[in-house]
Formats: C-alpha cells, sequence, structure tokens
C-alpha cells in the first residue's frame, strides 16, 4: 500500500494529473457556454493560472530546501525578477496605445519627463531576449549571492537571514523611481502578448496551459535532479555537509549549483505570472511573500515534490477563500495551520496518508504479541 503511495508522487502521475486537469478547464470554459452547469470562467481559469505559477515557485523553494537543506526567504526575489523582465517586455508591446502616446517610452518614463529608455531595457522589445533576461536575472543574482555566501560556508539561520536581507533591499530600490521600473506603481496596463490580446477567453486559457506545461516541465527537471548522481550528492550535503567535504567533494560548487538552478525556475513562474495578473510592482519583493512560499513548502511536504504542489495549491486557495471572508485574519489563521501542521504532520500533507497507514500497521503488530500470549 506505501508504495502504491509513493507512486501518487511519481512523474507520470504528476504530469497525467496536470494534463487531465489542464484539458479539462480548457474544454469547460472554451465549449460549454455561460450559465451552463460545466462552464469554467475565465476569472477562475485566470485564478487557476495564478496557482500553477505558485506551484512552480514552491517546487524551487522545496529543491534547495527540501534537498539540499538550504533554507532561503529571498525566492521571492527570484521570482520578481523573472516578473519585472516580463513586464518590460508587455510594457514594449503597448506602443502608442499609453495614455500619453509615445511609441518608444512606457508612460511612467513620459510622466517622470525621462527622454529615452535605460540601457537595461534595450532589446526588451524582444520576445527572445525576455527569454533570456527571464533565466539570466535570477540565475545571475542567485550564482553572485550563492557564490560570496557557501564560499565562505555561511549556512543555517544566518544564510536565511542574508537572502532575506537580499529581497528588502531590492524592495527598497524598486520602489525608487530612478530605478526605471515604475516605482511603487510597478509595471501595468498591458494589451497584449505576441500579438495576441490579453483580455482574450482564449488567450487566458492558452496562458493557462502554458503554465501547466512549464510546471510539468519544472517537475520532470527537479525530478531528475534529485534522481541523478549529482543530486543524491546534494541530498548528502544536506544530511551531513562535513561528511561530504571530507570524502573529496566540494559542497560550495552543488550548492551554487542547485541555488541558481532553483533561482531560474522561481524566475519562470515569474514571468508566467505577470501576463495571467496584469501587474508587477516591488511588493512582490516583500519578504513576507518569501516567508509564506517556505509555509507552502512545509505544509505540503518538504522534500517530496509533489507535496510543494500540493501545499502551494491548497494554501492559495484557502488564501483565496479566507480574505474575502476575514481578510484581517489570514495571518493568524496561516501562523496557525503552519503550527499544527509542524507538530502533527511533520512531513506535510504529502505524508498524511502514509504516516497514518505506518501507524495503523504499528498498533496491529503490537497487538499480535497480546493475541498470542491470550
Amino acid at each position: 500500500m506505501l508504495d502504491k503511495l509513493k507512486k501518487l508522487g511519481s512523474l507520470p502521475v504528476v504530469v497525467g494529473c496536470l494534463f487531465i486537469s489542464t484539458l479539462y478547464v480548457a474544454i469547460c470554459n472554451l465549449a460549454f457556454p455561460e450559465g451552463s452547469a460545466l462552464h469554467v470562467s475565465t476569472y477562475t481559469v485566470t485564478l487557476f493560472g495564478k496557482y500553477l505559477c505558485y506551484a512552480l515557485l514552491a517546487l524551487a523553494v522545496d529543491l534547495v530546501w527540501g534537498y539540499c537543506g538550504i533554507l532561503s526567504l529571498g525566492h521571492g526575489a527570484f521570482f520578481a525578477l523573472g516578473g519585472y523582465a516580463m513586464g518590460m517586455y508587455l510594457m514594449r508591446q503597448i506602443g502608442d496605445r499609453g495614455v500619453y502616446g509615445n511609441p518608444e517610452l512606457p508612460d511612467f518614463m513620459v510622466f517622470l519627463n525621462w527622454d529615452s529608455l535605460p540601457w537595461y531595457w534595450a532589446g526588451t522589445d524582444s520576445f527572445i531576449w525576455t527569454l533570456f533576461l527571464v533565466l539570466a536575472g535570477p540565475g545571475l543574482l542567485a550564482y553572485i549571492f550563492g557564490s560570496m555566501a557557501f564560499r565562505s560556508r555561511v549556512s543555517g539561520v544566518y544564510l536565511s537571514i542574508m537572502t532575506q536581507a537580499m529581497t528588502y533591499a531590492l524592495l527598497l530600490a524598486f520602489f525608487r523611481n530612478e530605478m526605471g521600473f515604475g516605482g511603487n506603481n510597478g509595471l501595468t496596463d498591458f494589451k497584449d502578448i505576441l500579438g495576441f490580446s490579453l483580455q482574450s477567453d482564449t488567450t487566458r486559457v492558452v496562458l493557462f496551459a502554458v503554465t501547466a506545461t512549464f510546471l510539468a516541465l519544472g517537475f520532470a527537471l527537479c525530478h531528475f535532479i534529485v534522481n541523478s548522481k549529482m543530486g543524491r550528492v546534494v541530498t548528502a550535503i544536506r544530511d551531513s555537509e562535513n561528511r561530504v567535504r571530507f570524502i573529496g567533494y566540494k559542497p560550495e560548487h552543488y550548492k551554487v549549483w542547485i541555488f541558481v538552478v532553483s533561482a531560474m525556475l522561481a524566475g519562470v513562474a515569474g514571468a508566467l505570472y505577470v501576463p495571467q495578473v496584469g501587474i508587477i510592482n516591488p511588493g512582490e519583493f516583500s519578504p513576507l511573500n518569501s516567508i509564506e512560499i517556505v509555509v507552502w513548502v512545509a505544509i505540503g511536504g518538504r522534500g517530496s515534490l509533489y507535496g510543494a504542489i500540493i501545499g502551494a495549491l491548497v494554501v492559495s486557495y484557502a488564501k483565496t477563500r479566507f480574505t474575502a471572508i476575514m481578510p484581517e485574519a489570514w495571518l493568524y489563521a496561516l501562523g496557525g495551520l503552519f503550527v499544527l501542521v509542524t507538530l502533527l504532520l511533520p512531513k506535510g500533507l504529502a505524508g498524511f496518508v502514509p504516516q497514518l497507514i505506518e501507524k495503523y500497521k504499528q498498533n496491529k503488530t503490537d497487538k499480535k504479541p497480546q493475541e498470542v500470549q491470550s
């Protein structure tokens, strides 16, 4: 029975579930008219797409925390950088349809009396270059930060504090108008992507399907990494870094590598998030967001990959429902849920059913000697 439950988190099962659910939602949105019992609204499709972006982000955190033991409280920064890269491309696609009608400069630059685009905006009208920035921005930041931190053998709570400080520094920087990213308002009022209107129901469904595809690819990549030889070294570093170092490996190289891959996954999640939500602002750099990501992984089940996906989907849905009823109490509810899961379900939701079966088997085994004695 336990073997069958473990197979629920296998690559074919997870990818298959994503494919079936994506196909179902797409058909129900496009094929059934409004008012039908089977119709799924475009708003719901967009909401599901946002949840899948969060699931990919949680997957990125689980890769470094669950398998390498790096508790990162700064992955919100990588998510936001990927989102800003996509936001820059979408702003360039507005052209002369903006409020001020300037075909070259976004509205906020015209409002601030800028004469030309900053140098780092060069090439952002190209979708291919944007895809490069989505990966290169978070990846480069993760490489620089990881190289300095891991080679200095910073770990544990000190590393977590440093990642949070990095995120907060970026938050303050992006709030400034001089940065050229829209200040506290961020980037918004997007019109289309690759020539397709972002207000179209079909475009929304396609974005949802693309997000599900990238989530499946991200899961496949993480599954391949953790089951490879390098992945086993990474897991050994989590369990005992000193032993790995004494054997002859250099843990800092593996930690930098896994940190960069995780940051790139987070950047892709941010890039998929922006066209569906329609805005990116400095609030995405908030340290609170990064802490919430860690809570998703802890609730879903750290070190199980599919558990991170479950945690992100469950908590995000709960947040949507709870904030509509009692928005002020959401953080208390989230904190209480985290405490309960930590105390009662140390392996998260993914380990709940196996934990029940193990307890049942243990109780059954304990009763057998008593029956023999009687």
